[in-house]
């Protein structure tokens, strides 16, 4: 739910899940074949896992990092990982790079960059995304939802950015 002065987004689990499903949706409506989905961790990889999942294709992890401060609400600098985990060698061939959104799109501009200048096995990369904010400098190639008023999107996980041990314990009394 969109708050009435637009500046936060309030997901629900269900609408998460619906929105990937739309996602998946959108993807195979398009008719482009790919042979592995590469997310981007953190934040890709509930919807990369679900898009796997939905079509049957191995799934590469690769780790980005740059909402550390604040609980994870406050940008700074960008670090891609120098490698990618995958179950089949090396990534290759047609690529559908995953993350959550497309933000400022800084994370994805470099991150196909880095792909596109030193992975030469990939021979076509698409993107997709569930959210794409106003201020986004990318536009990815899949998304569901466009955001013009660039609103703080609360995921239904948000909550374990503070959540730790300690607190788990004295939720459930152990």
């Amino acid at each position: 739910m969109l708050t009435e002065d637009g500046k936060h987004l309030y997901v629900s689990y269900d609408e998460y899940h619906n929105l990937i499903e739309k996602l998946a949706i959108k993807i195979h409506q398009s008719g482009w074949q790919f042979d592995t989905i590469l997310c981007l961790a953190r934040g890709g990889m509930r919807p990369g896992d679900i898009l796997s999942r939905v079509f049957d294709k191995p799934l590469a992890i690769m780790s980005t990092s740059s909402y550390r401060a604040d609980s994870g609400t406050v940008q700074g600098h960008l670090d891609i990982a120098r490698f990618i985990t995958t179950p089949k060698g090396e990534i290759a061939g047609k690529v559908l790079l995953v993350d959550d959104l497309a933000d400022t799109g800084h994370t994805l501009r470099a991150v196909v960059d880095q792909l596109k200048n030193n992975y030469q096995p990939i021979t076509e990369l698409r993107t997709a995304v569930i959210w794409t904010k106003g201020v986004s400098s990318f536009k990815p190639d899949y998304s569901i939802e466009d955001l013009p008023t660039n609103p703080w999107i609360h995921q239904p996980f948000e909550p374990y950015d503070n959540m730790r041990p300690e607190k788990l314990m004295a939720k459930w009394r152990v």
